[in-house]
């Protein structure tokens, strides 16, 4: 399984916008991708309502992985999208 590690860098968290930027993202990435705080249960990260859920707030720690081959740049770029409170997914990392 494929992993990355990341503090959210939206100062708002992942709520309204940011999550719904991190949503549109993890969806067009094509690859199934699961969010969790770093110390919670996974969810589904193409869920709006999952990911407000989960009450990630800036600069909070959460966790995103996947299980599929080719998840690797998938991750890289949506670690990018939110460590960086990016307003959009990054076409290269």
């Amino acid at each position: 399984m494929a992993e990355r590690r990341v503090n959210v860098g939206w100062t708002e968290g992942l709520h309204a916008r940011p999550a719904s930027i991190f949503v549109r993202a993890a969806t067009a990435s094509g690859v199934p991708v699961t969010i969790a705080k770093a110390d919670g249960n996974p969810v589904n990260a193409a869920s709006m309502l999952a990911v407000l859920g989960l009450g990630a707030q800036g600069g909070e720690e959460i966790v995103l992985a996947s299980e599929a081959d080719n998840a690797e740049a998938a991750l890289d770029r949506l670690a990018k999208l939110v460590a960086e409170g990016l307003e959009e997914l990054p076409e290269t990392v």
